[in-house]
């Protein structure tokens, strides 16, 4: 079944009706420039979905937020693994720290959250590849197509609502200290209940959802009809940035990128020698033509070591680059050194290690993304990064023919 196009032309509640009806097993691709999701199905159930562009670490974030694990399990888990290369979820259940249905529980609420963003997609290519699995699950969860297209509908409907009542996102929120209500007592879901017991006059509704145990819509939905019923209400406004210490914002860009840069080159570099042998020079050899101006900054070996230049001697560098082209420069050097060793992979060793190698380098996005969203969002890190692997990817499938 060939199945592609833009979600201009064709609604994403359109294209689920057909996959549903049609009994549909594979995966149904949409991405944007700068976001992609996958949405797989099996006998035209939804059973599983991922944000490809986007953290690997958001089940162990909801298992986090939710009070189920320890920062240093989950720590732990995730060094094993990176080490591994097996799924969050299965190292989770493998350590001991979950069970099945536990890990069930936040995946469904996880690839649900996945689903119904889509929703909200006005546009963006799709593209359906029947027959496909997915890659990365750890085990499959079935959804009602059909449930999920009248919920997902609902749902936008409602966000409109929502919407002209949530406040602003510098807007601080509290307990209202003396509730306007016509009656003794109140009733309150237990999504409701939740939210309550994280607002506390000191988060903004973004800080809320980013704590929040139970997605973006269900937060917001919440907050909303707490609004409505007089039980939240506004505190003040969060400290502008002017009354906050300045912050050297190219300074903590150029941290992000350095460690990024420098964890990708090490994974490519350790995956090569694992194969190769420390002592096959091609590697080498190839690498020289980057060992000069900043390039000479990303050698490949362990960030820990001692080989490793330090960052201030990268900044120093950096800003020796007249200010206009700084930041272009630096990234177009990365972005090319990175593509063409990952190509230069392929070429040595084959697609098998290319893809692996390529799934390592993706990982080490992950915390750059979780520590300092907004900067990674406004100077476009995550974007630039995933062309780097497109770019390498469309290489690779030239040489092939």
């Amino acid at each position: 079944m060939s199945l592609s196009g833009n979600l201009k032309t064709v609604s994403f509640p359109d294209i689920l009706q057909l996959l549903a009806t049609g009994k549909k097993s594979g995966i149904l691709e949409c991405k944007t420039s700068t976001r992609q999701k996958e949405v797989a199905f099996q006998e035209g159930n939804i059973v599983f979905a991922s944000s490809v562009n986007s953290s690997e670490d958001l089940l162990g974030n909801m298992l986090l937020k939710r009070g189920r694990i320890s920062k240093s399990d989950l720590e732990r888990a995730i060094q094993l693994h990176k080490q591994t290369g097996r799924q969050l979820g299965t190292t989770l259940i493998d350590m001991g720290l979950f069970d099945k249905e536990e890990i069930g529980a936040c995946l469904k609420l996880q690839i649900e959250e996945i689903v119904y963003n889509l929703f909200s997609w006005q546009e963006g290519d799709f593209n359906f590849h029947e027959g496909d699995e997915p890659k990365n699950a750890p085990f499959l969860i079935e959804l009602n197509t059909m449930n999920v297209i009248m919920e997902g509908t609902r749902r936008i409907d409602e966000w409109i609502e929502i919407q002209k009542v949530l406040p602003p996102d510098d807007v601080l929120l509290q307990m209202s200290k003396s509730p306007k209500v016509s009656r003794d007592e109140i009733t309150i879901t237990i999504d409701e209940f939740k939210v309550l017991s994280l607002i506390n006059g000191e988060r903004t509704m973004p800080e809320l959802i980013n704590v929040s145990p139970i997605g973006e819509f269900v937060t917001c939905r919440a907050v909303y009809k707490l609004i409505l019923n007089n039980l939240v209400e506004v505190a003040g406004r969060k400290d502008s940035p002017d009354e906050v210490p300045d912050e050297d914002e190219e300074e903590v860009v150029l941290r992000i990128i350095f460690k990024l840069y420098s964890n990708c080159f090490y994974q490519v570099r350790s995956r090569l020698q694992e194969v190769v042998g420390e002592h096959n020079t091609r590697f080498p050899v190839f690498a020289t033509q980057y060992r000069s101006g900043l390039m000479s900054f990303f050698p490949g070996v362990d960030p820990q070591s001692d080989l490793m230049p330090t960052f201030e001697k990268f900044v120093t560098a950096v800003r020796a680059v007249p200010a206009p082209i700084r930041y272009h420069t630096l990234v177009n050097s990365l972005e090319r050194m990175l593509s063409e060793q990952l190509v230069f992979v392929n070429q040595l060793l084959g697609t098998g290690l290319f893809r692996e190698v390529s799934s390592a380098v993706k990982r080490e996005i992950a915390e750059p993304l979780a520590s300092r969203r907004e900067l990674v969002k406004r100077y476009r890190i995550e974007e630039q990064f995933y062309n780097t692997i497109k770019r390498a990817d469309k290489a690779v499938k030239l040489i092939r023919g």
